[in-house]
């Protein structure tokens, strides 16, 4: 597919379930794979060698990062495949990059890969601070923006990232690919900034983002 026409397919929350990557249309034709995070549950031994060799059998160019639920071990093994999206930034095409930060805040179970809320905004604007120039940009954080149609759980209270919020709101990124609440896939709009929730993987949620004549667009998919 020419650079003048990209096709990326982005879900996250996989958990170790895998049976979905071959129910995904355009998956093996599509430019490349966005991860958001939760690859792995609690990221045990062999864990994410397993999910990552499903994805590339299908499509070899993955982007992806740490959630809540998968350990450093995650991390370690995405940058040895020059895939980790966690605090770092890429540009996919003239004048429009994506940056990603996973993790989440703390919540009540304990996972592996929680931070603060300090620390979410340390790691969203120290990464936002290395993009330079850019005409667009694609954020990809793994918790999802607080007080939002993405971070309602099922007793209605919001309890998404009010770090992400906040960075959502004062940068403005065009579009943001965002999980970890499964139960509140959807998008929403803050400001200009186009959000999605796919859901988990699993449920057959993912998102299409296509970069046509330098314009980036997203569209919530459901299979």
């Amino acid at each position: 597919m020419s650079e003048s026409k990209q096709k990326w397919i982005s879900f996250g929350d996989v958990h170790q379930s895998i049976n979905f990557v071959d129910t995904i249309p355009e998956l093996e034709e599509a430019t490349g794979v966005i991860i958001t995070g939760d690859l792995t549950n609690h990221s045990p031994e062999g864990a994410i060698e397993k999910v990552w060799n499903a994805i590339a059998r299908k499509n070899k160019n993955i982007l992806a990062q740490l959630g809540n639920m998968d350990r450093s071990n995650v991390t370690s093994f995405l940058k040895e495949k020059g895939a980790n999206l966690h605090c770092e930034i890429r540009e996919l095409a003239e004048g429009v990059k994506v940056m990603g930060v996973g993790c989440s805040i703390i919540t009540p179970f304990g996972t592996p890969s929680e931070i603060s809320e300090d620390e979410m905004a340390c790691y969203l604007e120290e990464t936002y601070a290395q993009l330079g120039d850019y005409g667009q940009l694609l954020l990809v954080v793994h918790d999802a923006p607080f007080n939002t149609k993405l971070d309602v759980i099922g007793n209605g209270m919001h309890v998404g990232s009010k770090s992400v919020r906040s960075f959502i709101d004062k940068h403005q990124p065009d579009i943001v690919l965002c999980g970890h609440i499964h139960e509140s896939s959807g998008e929403d709009l803050i400001g200009k900034s186009r959000v999605f929730n796919p859901g988990m993987a699993s449920g057959g949620g993912y998102v299409l983002v296509t970069i046509e004549n330098g314009q980036l667009d997203a569209t919530l998919k459901q299979i």
